[in-house]
């Protein structure tokens, strides 16, 4: 993607971090000919040499499964708070624009056997289910239920590139930075509010 100078993101823990935290992404490969879009979870993981890597999986009825035979090549795209920026709350004339953070994840797809699928979502259930009242484990669940993984091809992503772009208007001089803040929290909404902790934090 293009990323001017000023919003580059290369600090690879904060990627990482980032990865964590909006694991929510859309996958893209080519099935069929055309470009295929799946929103999926996927989680970050490492291998034993202690390589970032993605673990998730989808519906084997899902076409694009078809496209991991073709082409291996994958590219996620990872998304962020992000939230429209008026240029009224400027103290002088400008164009509005979007702030937002983005990561990219470029890869490769590899199919995991049965085994490994299990131990996938054993490790993408534990994730999410870290801050439940009362978790669920993959492991406690009958073999009825458990059958359903029978419906799924999972894999692992090689990632072989990341691009990083965080937009906070770090252009901008303190005082219009203060005054988007304010704005965006004036807004009472959570995607502007969660904007504008991001940038509070970007810039301590």
């Amino acid at each position: 993607m293009y990323i001017p100078k000023d919003y580059q993101l290369e600090d690879t823990e904060e990627i990482h971090a980032f990865l964590r935290q909006y694991g929510f992404a859309v996958l893209v490969n080519q099935t069929r000919g055309k470009l295929w879009a799946t929103h999926i979870p996927l989680l970050l993981d490492f291998d034993g040499q202690g390589n970032p890597l993605f673990l998730g999986h989808i519906s084997k009825m899902n076409p694009q499964s078809e496209g991991f035979a073709e082409n291996e090549d994958v590219l996620a795209v990872f998304t962020g708070p992000h939230h429209y920026i008026s240029s009224s709350w400027y103290d002088h004339e400008n164009v509005p624009t979007w702030n937002y953070e983005a990561v990219h994840v470029y890869g490769k797809v590899h199919i995991l056997t049965h085994a490994e699928a299990l131990e996938s979502l054993s490790k993408l259930v534990d994730h999410y289910e870290k801050d439940s009242e009362k978790p669920i484990r993959v492991a406690d669940l009958s073999e009825k239920t458990m059958r359903e993984s029978r419906g799924i091809i999972a894999f692992s992503i090689e990632i072989t590139a990341i691009e990083g772009q965080k937009k906070l208007s770090q252009n901008r001089d303190a005082k219009n930075y203060q005054n988007i803040i304010r704005s965006l929290e004036k807004l009472n909404d959570n995607e502007a509010l969660a904007l504008a902790k991001l940038m509070k934090e970007n810039r301590k």
